[in-house]
């Protein structure tokens, strides 16, 4: 539109745009300052700083760069470990017994427990089927953020170190942190099997694997982690609860709650699961076959951690405190240990300390007779023996047949693996062994009423030249009637018995009879100086008892491997070959039953019981016997020193004979009263054997007699030198 010549209007993109070009930005006047701005000098060290800082940020970025590659290898390398010992853990049914032998478990004549040798395996259980107090008790006890952690703790590992610093220790030595599961791999030896090539035994393996140090740490973690990734929770305490060791041969807690208190790891109440929880520390330590008093003081330091930890209520608590665990009557007794050896010691290794089988065994013992015997020796000793006294003894006590009932190897009775003074011990018999010159001349026709003259008498012993036996009390009866010598113990008129009816009949009768070989070959023989032990002396008296058979002492009747009811095999012991007549073995019994009426057992009378036996003396006194027997059992004392020394006013009729009697009260107490199997009198009376008054030498020629007015006549022994030149002579001229 044309312009009229008025002023033009702006256009609107001069309206927008001034003049000149595009608009910038609006300008806005500076405001006037009142002072002018000074300008700040540069400082030195801000450089300093700068450059630090700069040097604090390339090693802080370098270090980051370093460590996070260095974890990313260790993650790489522990999850190679975990994964290969994930590979390698076997089902879990395989873990849970980890003995690399069995055991043999004992029964006594009733079936009953009464003796465990190597490590007994009570069956397996679970961490569910046990009781609660029981899984409560581990986890309070071993692990209390058990099942929360993923199979290590480091803050158990942390404490642990701390502990172990301020008690002066390694950081890693004592206290080890380890977790429940970390314990069970150092009892899985972190799958290695023992190898007895790399180790020399299984205690060098058990200890390497128990072994400790930061080494062992490390190895530990890969393996824990895998069972955590492999196993649960449940599973894993229950391979702790079955493989765990807990004193007295136990392995695992349900062979360990049967060993001591004779019930099921699921049937434990409060302060029998702490006491079981409480072995873990130190099985052998803390066993309360041990020291049940310490076992009991643990027990109340787990039980206050269980009440800490809330498994026990208040009342729970105090009720567990005010009544501790005690033993099972069995494990209090801790019964027949030395015979329990005895038994092993007649099994074949590879059924008793090689056994990789559970093996039950069934024996003879009387759990009551044992414990008669037991308390009997300690009555004694407590009160008729003066204190600090060094002397020993042992008991036998068996039936007619063999059967040994109970045996006690020493004063102490709780034992394995003592020295058994019944069954080891090589001593000399004494007067015990006269009854085997006295069955010999019953077997012979003698009676108890034959006569032996009781007279001084010497013998000439071929290389050793003249003995003279002498009586306990050097004094002479004349002629005595045999039950007479034998009840009083006649020395002299043994002998003379001895030399009438041969040296080779006593010696055998003896050695059929049980008592042992490389018998003496000299005439004091019939003295009892040949050695022997007191189960074999023992054996010999229950020949007599039984009729005159002999008998082989035995305390196993069955073996089985557990879970088998055909045994592998049963007893070889027994009666065996008859060896006197049952008349002379009547005869005797009669004989020694008046040794204890009449004669030097006096002391072993009992009570309304029939009683028959013997006393024995060495020389010297080193050694004391008294065996005797009643109609239902065999019972031999023995006491001496170990180290051979004589004993102090101590014979067979002293206090041998009261341990026996009061072995034999307590043994028979309620037991019907029955008359022992010996001869009457009227048997024999009338039909005395008369004695012809000689006494022979070993070369047949007379030593001595009686004249018609019943006095001792000696005949010199001729000069030595002077029987070489008549032997010369004689064997010159052909004439002896």
């Amino acid at each position: 539109m044309a312009n009229n010549g008025g002023p033009r209007k702006p256009l609107v993109a001069e309206r927008r745009y001034p003049r000149g070009g595009k608009p910038g930005p609006k300008k806005t006047p500076p405001k006037k300052s009142a002072k002018p701005a000074r300008k700040r000098p540069v400082r030195r060290h801000g450089l300093i700083v700068g450059l630090l800082l700069g040097l604090l940020r390339f090693f802080g970025s370098l270090l980051f760069k370093v460590t996070w590659r260095v974890f990313a290898v260790i993650a790489l390398v522990l999850g190679s470990f975990v994964y290969y010992y994930y590979t390698q853990l076997p089902p879990l049914e395989t873990l849970l017994d980890g003995r690399t032998r069995g055991s043999v478990t004992m029964l006594d004549r009733d079936n009953q427990v009464f003796a465990w040798r190597g490590e007994t395996f009570g069956g397996q259980i679970t961490a569910k089927n046990v009781s609660p107090y029981l899984r409560e008790a581990v986890v309070a006890t071993e692990d209390r953020r058990f099942y929360h952690h993923f199979g290590v703790s480091p803050r158990g590992i942390g404490s642990a170190i701390r502990i172990n610093l301020s008690e002066g220790r390694g950081p890693f030595s004592g206290n080890g942190g380890s977790t429940i599961t970390q314990q069970v791999a150092k009892l899985l030896c972190l799958g290695v099997e023992y190898d007895p090539k790399k180790w020399k035994n299984e205690a060098e393996y058990e200890t390497d694997c128990r072994s400790g140090g930061l080494t062992r740490k490390i190895k530990e973690i890969p393996y824990a982690l895998a069972m955590e990734a492999k196993y649960t929770k449940n599973d894993i305490l229950t391979i702790y609860l079955n493989r765990a060791y807990l004193g007295a041969g136990a392995r695992g807690f349900e062979a360990a709650a049967q060993r001591y208190f004779g019930i099921s790891a699921a049937n434990v109440n409060p302060q029998q699961a702490a006491m079981l929880a409480g072995l873990l520390k130190a099985p052998t330590r803390y066993a309360p076959t041990n020291n049940l008093a310490r076992s009991q003081a643990r027990a109340g330091t787990v039980l206050a951690l269980m009440h800490e930890q809330k498994f026990l209520t208040d009342a729970q608590y105090q009720e567990a405190v005010a009544h501790p665990a005690t033993l099972s009557e069995a494990a209090q007794k801790r019964a027949g240990g030395y015979f329990a050896d005895w038994v092993m010691d007649d099994i074949p290794p590879f059924l008793s300390s090689d056994t990789t089988e559970d093996v039950i065994v069934h024996t003879t013992l009387d759990q009551r007779v044992q414990a008669a015997a037991e308390s009997a020796l300690k009555d004694v000793f407590d009160n008729k023996v003066k204190d600090g006294s060094k002397a020993e003894a042992a008991i036998i006590v068996m039936s007619a047949d063999g059967a040994v009932r109970a045996m006690v190897g020493g004063r102490e009775s709780k034992v394995t693996g003592a020295f058994n003074r019944a069954t080891m011990a090589l001593r000399q018999p004494g007067s015990t062994f006269k009854p085997f010159v006295y069955a010999a001349a019953m077997d012979m026709g003698y009676t108890p009423d034959s006569i032996v003259q009781d007279t001084p008498l010497t013998l000439n012993i071929p290389g050793s030249g003249p003995w003279s036996p002498q009586n306990y009390e050097r004094t002479y009866s004349g002629p005595i009637t045999l039950t007479q010598a034998l009840t009083h113990s006649v020395n002299v008129a043994t002998v003379r018995l001895q030399e009438e009816v041969g040296r080779d009949a006593v010696r055998k009768v003896a050695e059929d009879f049980g008592f042992g070989h490389n018998l003496a070959k000299g005439p004091a023989l019939g003295l009892g100086v040949s050695e022997s032990t007191l189960i074999d002396m023992t054996g010999a008296y229950a020949g007599i008892l039984n009729g005159g058979s002999s008998v082989r002492p035995y305390g196993l009747t069955d073996l089985r491997l557990k879970g088998d009811q055909t045994p592998i095999f049963t007893s070889g012991g027994g009666i065996g070959e008859r060896v006197i007549s049952e008349k002379a073995a009547r005869e005797l019994v009669y004989m020694m039953h008046s040794v204890v009426e009449n004669g030097t057992g006096r002391r072993a009378k009992l009570n309304g019981y029939e009683v028959a036996g013997k006393t024995g003396t060495t020389q010297s006194a080193r050694d004391a016997w008294f065996i005797g027997f009643t109609a239902d059992y065999v019972t031999g004392v023995w006491m001496g020193n170990d180290n051979n020394k004589p004993l102090t006013g101590v014979t067979g009729g002293g206090l041998p004979a009261e341990i026996w009697h009061e072995v034999m009260t307590r043994v028979e107490q309620g037991q019907e009263s029955k008359p022992l199997p010996m001869a009457d009198p009227s048997e024999w009376r009338g039909q005395t054997q008369p004695y012809d008054g000689q006494t022979y030498s070993s070369d047949g020629t007379v030593v001595s007699g009686w004249n018609a007015q019943n006095q001792p006549v000696q005949q010199q022994e001729p000069n030595i030198a002077e029987k070489i030149i008549n032997d010369v002579l004689g064997a010159i001229t052909g004439k002896r």
